[in-house]
């Protein structure tokens, strides 16, 4: 961190293009860094009309492998299955999560199915995995979302404190892969603003590796 660190300055503003290359040049660890994004937002989610909450697929996917779990019974279920879902089930798969088995990424259902997954609401409301129809998690065309969860489709949702994370590839992407996955990420956040913001919307941007230091981005040029 410290070798890394003296490469930049902690509190220039970077264009986003420079940002990258640094970041791919400073992660040396010795797995496939992920490229992460934090996007501070002018939002105060305690009032309803001011979360940001969404789903945005990323050109150049992400890189890392999403499991999958599935509610679904009969065909639907093996539509699920035939479309690459990593645990499909109904009243079995939710005692599984009940009871803490929760090795998945992504939870798609059936709308048939929500009378048993609204039990599991304490579990999975909490993670961002609640089956949701304005995010595509709850349809009955069970194989699409999950061929489009395997294929880089990402949620995002904003935390207590307004701010937005995510990871949008990985350091050895391109940089022009990791440019149109960060600027997809970027418009998909802009256009999710919701109406009850006022005032400055994307705040602070800043990028880093897993292990590199992070970067601030100049907010005012990344649509430039």
């Amino acid at each position: 961190m410290k070798k890394a660190s003296a490469n930049i300055d902690r509190e220039a503003f970077y264009e986003l293009p420079e940002a990258l290359k640094l970041i791919k040049k400073n992660a040396t660890a010795k797995f496939d860094e992920t490229v992460e994004i934090a996007i501070n937002l002018g939002i105060d989610i305690r009032h309803a009309d001011q979360m940001v909450r969404g789903i945005v697929a990323l050109p150049h996917g992400t890189g890392k492998t999403t499991r999958v779990a599935v509610f679904a019974k009969d065909a639907k279920a093996k539509e699920a299955l035939n479309a690459g879902a990593d645990l499909v089930g109904a009243e079995d798969l939710a005692e599984k999560i009940a009871k803490g088995e929760m090795n998945f990424e992504r939870c798609i259902a059936t709308p048939d199915m929500m009378a048993i997954v609204g039990r599991l609401g304490k579990v999975l409301g909490p993670r961002g995995l609640m089956p949701n129809p304005k995010l595509g998690t709850v349809t009955n065309d069970v194989a699409a979302a999950v061929k489009a969860a395997k294929g880089g489709q990402i949620e995002f949702r904003a935390e207590k404190t307004g701010i937005v994370h995510a990871g949008v590839g990985k350091a050895s992407f391109s940089d022009d892969a990791l440019l149109e996955n960060v600027s997809t990420f970027i418009s998909a956040i802009v256009k999710a603003k919701p109406s009850g913001s006022k005032g400055s919307y994307l705040k602070r941007v800043s990028i880093s590796s897993t292990m590199g230091p992070g970067l601030k981005l100049n907010v005012a040029t990344l649509f430039g």
